[in-house]
């Protein structure tokens, strides 16, 4: 399966600001069963400075500066990437084994367990969201079993809606109210499951824009889409589940990058001199090319 991704987003400022500086995430990371053919980033107008650099975590930033003033900022990545269809796993080591096997890794790498057992900032440990989750990750079950009841729950008991959130919303606020979008979808199931001592990640990516025949289209295919990396034992690795969509991430998921939450992965942040109010638009475009 090959997809061609555009994606453009505009800033546009009420007035101009001067020393802007930004983090573009928006390269592809190397991924099982993803291979990256082309990728071009065009920022409009040319920035002072650019440097691409990697991590921290599974993801490739390019950070640029601008020191002449500036009162919109244009930034368009396309690339062409082949997905191979990856297996339907079994279900795994019990959710007590994976616990054991994350804390025998002493590595720190990206792709390992470690960095993703803890709270961070935005996902934090919350007792309310680890006791909804009791029923979905009992001990004695297979972690993949477990992840999908959790991660079925999510898509059942909560709403999807826009508006009632933004990236700054607590997940907390998300989970108490059960509704919000992919980003709070995938906050909650990443606190439910390192409550539980189970290593999960935030993964942000796209979705194939238009259905197969015959299949509905996704929740979140004409956006930034956000879904959960499940830890699931030193066999299996890293199993992506969707909450939003209730499914896999399998060969309708094209994965950018994987941090701890959203701040590690947010496709454009950055700080500028002034306090001219901003506006974001962003357009995603994802076709089969074969």
């Amino acid at each position: 399966m090959i997809y061609s991704v555009q994606h453009v987003s505009t800033v546009t400022y009420a007035a101009p600001v001067t020393q802007a500086q930004f983090n573009l995430r928006l390269a592809p990371w190397p991924w099982r069963g993803q291979e990256l053919h082309r990728h071009t980033l065009k920022i409009t107008p040319l920035p002072d400075v650019r440097k691409d650099q990697i991590g921290p975590y599974c993801v490739n930033t390019t950070h640029v500066g601008f020191t002449s003033a500036i009162d919109s900022l244009e930034v368009v990545s396309e690339f062409t990437v082949a997905i191979e269809p990856s297996p339907v796993p079994d279900d795994g080591p019990s959710a007590a084994q994976v616990r054991a096997e994350a804390l025998e890794v002493n590595s720190l790498s990206a792709l390992s367990p470690a960095p993703y057992l803890f709270a961070s900032r935005i996902a934090g440990i919350d007792s309310d969201i680890g006791e909804w989750a009791n029923g979905h990750l009992l001990s004695d079950a297979g972690i993949v079993a477990s992840a999908a009841s959790l991660m079925r729950a999510i898509n059942g008991q909560f709403t999807y809606r826009e508006g009632v959130t933004s990236s700054s919303t607590p997940p907390e606020q998300a989970f108490a109210s059960r509704e919000g979008v992919c980003q709070d979808f995938a906050h909650v199931m990443i606190m439910a499951l390192r409550s539980h001592g189970i290593p999960a990640a935030y993964v942000s990516g796209y979705l194939r824009t238009l259905p197969p025949p015959g299949k509905p289209k996704l929740v979140g295919a004409d956006a930034m889409h956000a879904w959960v990396n499940v830890w699931c034992g030193l066999d299996l690795g890293w199993i992506g589940f969707d909450p939003t969509n209730d499914c896999l991430a399998r060969d309708d998921h094209i994965l950018i990058g994987m941090g701890r939450d959203y701040a590690d992965v947010s496709p454009i942040d950055g700080t500028f001199i002034g306090d001219a109010p901003q506006t974001m638009v962003s357009s995603v475009d994802v076709t089969q090319a074969s």
